[in-house]
């Protein structure tokens, strides 16, 4: 009875219908003129039990509620609160309130019936929890807290929390999401344009951002020639997510002179307007710092990047260059000693730029050093060249130099704005004043302490941002010599591959100053010579490599000490082959696995690479995973490939489509 009861006492019943028709043969047995009687009888009575029961129910169901008693204990309690409430035992309903039997039952008695067909879905442990659980029945959404009570019986409170539940969602859904919109590189696409092309371009922009925000309930600002301000609600913003920032394709799939891009900075989250628009400028500094042609998502669970399709647009304009030098001479000349330090595995750009640097220091007199792991570098040959030419001691591991940092110790970052890839964490931590100079594109994790942060995506290298630097301080004191100069051609023409990849009018014009000053192209050259066992390790890499979906993948086991410089020469070399437009290889380092990416320009490595958790430029990235085996490094780099080409797909279509609707 306990378990069961309702069930139970429907067998009893049923159980005395079936005795009463068993006795009834009997009786026919004994005298068949009895039948004639006893079938009547027993049909009224089938009748009147199908036909009373569930008046009889409704009736025990009253007597046990309470309805009829006046002032009892469970009357003046739960029966007389507003809000629906029922008594269970077990999973069995033995006690309901008036507002549960119209809400709930809709009037219909259920007393006795188990709880989970009253109300599927219920799990009594979860409603014991603090925040219950919530159910919709009847289209309301109910809270359900559950406690238990004694003679083991358990209470279940309904909350009706409809009307709450849909004012909270329609506030989160109008929640403002502040957008600043810039054209990227606006003054040097414009700079030969007439008056008329410029209207018309501005004009194409204009009508693709109003129709895009006109969709929303949100508005659009222009604030000046190249930037806008929009904000629109999180309902709207949750679709422009959906749709990855389309008004991107839409733009550059416009018609004339020139390409446009646009870079766009959300946002979205924030617990004011104020505080979603710092996060915006934030965003946008990102989108910017990564090449342009995307959208950067701030919340406050961090950043989100839509887009990045295009290569970054060449800036002309050598005044930031000059305002950096002078601002980098001044941090020098205040500080009592400078470390320069890279990033890890140090390559012939890192290196290149620390020497450029180490110059400046040198011409202004200011004690400095190079903090490199020696043990751990892919410029190995330029460290033996210094060493042969007694600059040696210019090049420190980070423990001694952690034992010569002082508070007036300027740190110069160069070739990486990221602090999980420096050369040591220790020695950025306990530097006080840091100075940053880099032309990856910006990503999560970057320096945000510094006090100069020189950063520039549109350079092919670091070694050219700092030539231009070395020409606009004092030329009588700071003028590198052939060496010096011969490391920073070594570093450009190291990201540019011999200038054939990413080079613009100010790549040139720094390798002619280089030249100028004493670099010999041929001593460069040397510099990239490698040995015959490093051939060799190349050549395997290479030979092993797979083509898949146009990017050559090469994987392989931990490498002979001192073979690391093989993985992005092997990386290289595949890029030689007909069909491949970018190449991947990573082998075992230790528990983890090291990634070196390269693409011709058509993909961008650099999002690929994002998604292992690496990062780098549109034709040159890396990635070192954690924790993982060559096969799951493998897995993972194929399917970041296959997802950029799907993305890839999507864009041009959207393009395509876009270039058809401009037509029409």
């Amino acid at each position: 009875m306990d378990r069961k009861p309702r069930f139970i006492l429907e067998v009893y019943t049923i159980g005395l219908l079936a005795l009463c028709v068993i006795l009834t043969a009997l009786l026919a047995v004994v005298e068949i003129r009895l039948l004639w009687v006893l079938v009547p009888l027993l049909a009224l009575l089938a009748l009147g039990l199908f036909f009373s029961g569930r008046s009889l129910r409704r009736t025990i169901a009253r007597q046990a509620r309470c309805a009829d008693f006046e002032n009892s204990p469970a009357q003046f309690t739960l029966g007389a609160l507003p809000l629906p409430v029922a008594l269970l035992r077990g999973k069995t309903l033995v006690w309901y309130n008036e507002p549960f039997l119209h809400l709930l039952l809709e009037d219909e008695e259920r007393l006795l019936a188990p709880v989970n067909k009253v109300l599927p879905g219920l799990e009594l442990r979860q409603c014991a929890e603090p925040s219950g659980q919530v159910l919709e029945h009847g289209g309301r959404k109910y809270n359900i807290f559950a406690s238990n009570g004694k003679d083991q019986l358990t209470a279940l409170y309904l909350v009706d929390e409809t009307d709450l539940r849909h004012q909270a969602a329609e506030y989160a859904a109008s929640r403002p999401a502040y957008l600043l919109i810039e054209i990227d590189g606006y003054a040097e696409q414009v700079a030969g344009l007439k008056d008329s092309e410029k209207a018309r371009l501005l004009e194409g922009v204009n009508r693709v951002l109003e129709t895009y925000i006109g969709r929303t309930t949100g508005f659009l600002r222009r604030v000046s020639n190249a930037r806008y301000i929009a904000v629109v609600e999180e309902r709207h913003m949750k679709e422009m997510v959906a749709a990855k920032f389309d008004v991107l394709d839409k733009v550059r799939a416009l018609d004339g002179e020139v390409g446009v891009t646009l870079s766009i900075g959300v946002g979205r989250g924030g617990a004011t307007l104020r505080q979603c628009e710092e996060m915006a400028r934030q965003s946008l500094d990102m989108a910017l710092g990564r090449g342009g042609d995307q959208a950067a998502v701030k919340t406050p669970e961090g950043f989100a990047f839509y887009g990045g399709v295009s290569r970054s647009v060449e800036k002309r304009s050598r005044v930031k260059s000059r305002i950096v030098a002078s601002a980098l001479s001044d941090l020098i000349s205040q500080a009592d000693s400078v470390l320069i330090m890279g990033h890890r595995m140090s390559d012939l750009d890192c290196i290149g730029a620390a020497i450029g640097v180490l110059r400046i220091c040198k011409g202004l007199d200011v004690p400095a050093a190079i903090v490199v792991r020696r043990e751990a570098t892919l410029a190995q040959s330029i460290l033996n060249e210094c060493d042969k030419a007694g600059l040696g001691e210019d090049f420190i591991p980070p423990d001694v130099a952690l034992d010569g940092i002082t508070p007036k110790t300027l740190l110069v970052v160069v070739d990486t704005h990221i602090k999980g890839i420096l050369e040591s964490g220790e020695v950025y931590q306990k530097c006080r004043q840091v100075a940053v100079i880099d032309h990856h594109r910006k990503a999560v994790g970057h320096i945000d302490n510094a006090v100069l942060f020189f950063h520039e995506p549109y350079a092919s290298s670091t070694c050219e941002l700092v030539s231009e630097l070395l020409q606009y301080v004092d030329q009588d004191k700071v003028r590198p010599t052939s060496l010096e100069a011969e490391a920073l051609l070594a570093g450009i023409m190291l990201d540019t591959r011999n200038f054939a990849l990413h080079t613009g009018v100010r790549t040139f014009e720094a390798a002619a100053y280089l030249r100028r000053v004493g670099a010999m192209t041929e001593r460069v050259k040397l510099l990239f010579n490698s040995s015959l066992q490093e051939y060799t390790v190349k050549s395997n890499l290479v030979e092993n490599a797979d083509i898949y979906m146009g990017c050559a993948v090469s994987v392989s086991g931990e490498l002979p000490p001192g073979m690391a410089v093989a993985v992005p020469q092997a990386a290289n070399d595949l890029l030689t082959i007909e069909g491949v437009g970018a190449s991947f290889v990573a082998v075992q380092q230790g528990s983890g696995v090291n990634i070196s990416a390269r693409s011709m320009g058509a993909v961008n490595v650099q999002v690929i690479m994002e998604h292992l958790g690496g990062g780098g430029h549109l034709t040159m990235a890396g990635a070192q995973m954690r924790d993982t085996t060559i096969d799951e490094a493998e897995q993972k780099i194929r399917a970041a490939i296959a997802q950029y080409r799907a993305d890839q797909k999507r864009a041009a279509q959207e393009e395509a489509a876009g270039k058809a609707a401009a037509k029409e």
